[in-house]
């Protein structure tokens, strides 16, 4: 979802820097924007959930870039972390999922109310609004990203600083994408239609639209919200699952 939003601004013109863990990935992403839409991209390869990590990133991003108006996180990869797991395992979700968040916006907030304008974007879930008994951290943690973001909000509005959280259903990303193929060759299903039969049957999920987002339908929603488009659009917690239902 973040490479998709990054593809999405570089389109519009955005000059970016993308951070990820992996330095290949990111050096790789940098080059393909780059190339495609004739923008500065500056690849920063960081681990948010290292404390101090967030004051390097922010020192590059605004070394390469003219200027620095917004941050956008996407970080808190999600695992099998029910509410008995061992501590060491929620520690590693609150260092990641909430963390790695709240390290970002914090370092970069500064910047923001410097230049007197610039925005937040987060990234919590929809299991938040109906927790899964096997993701308990990851859930109980995006729910407070999106509390605190909310709160950031509200601190920093007067100094022209906007902040919204977004709340993704089941997106297709490319660990979705091979899930369905897994799905499609283990059950004889279609391939086509493997994943929505798999959300219905198995995950109990009812989705109006009847299908997995994209990742740059969230893209596209978050290049919204860091854009002057969003101007009056602050606190908001946005859904953006397809009108899921469990």
């Amino acid at each position: 979802m973040g490479l998709a939003t990054a593809r999405v601004l570089a389109a519009e013109g955005a000059e970016l820097a993308i951070v990820g863990r992996d330095d290949a990935r990111a050096k790789d992403a940098a080059a393909e924007l780059s190339e495609a839409h004739g923008v500065t991209v500056v690849p920063v390869v960081a681990d948010l959930s290292v404390m101090g990590s967030e004051r390097d990133v922010v020192a590059q991003a605004r070394a390469g870039l003219a200027d620095l108006a917004g941050v956008a996180v996407f970080t808190g990869l999600a695992g099998h972390q029910p509410a008995d797991a061992p501590e060491e395992v929620w520690e590693e979700a609150f260092q990641d999922v909430l963390m790695g968040t709240v390290r970002a916006v914090r370092a970069t907030l500064p910047v923001l109310v410097e230049r007197g304008a610039g925005t937040v974007v987060t990234t919590a879930a929809y299991s938040i609004h109906s927790p899964h008994a096997n993701r308990s951290a990851y859930g109980v943690l995006k729910g407070a990203v999106a509390v605190f973001t909310k709160g950031i909000a509200k601190a920093y509005g007067a100094q022209g600083v906007r902040a919204n959280c977004i709340a993704p259903g089941v997106i297709e990303t490319a660990a979705l994408t091979q899930i369905r193929a897994m799905m499609a060759e283990a059950k004889g299903l279609p391939y086509d239609t493997a994943l929505e039969t798999l959300m219905a049957t198995e995950w109990g999920m009812s989705v109006a639209l009847g299908r997995p987002g994209k990742p740059e339908e969230v893209g596209e929603l978050a290049a919204f919200l860091l854009s002057p488009k969003a101007g009056y659009l602050t606190g908001a917690l946005v859904n953006i699952d397809g009108g899921t239902d469990f």
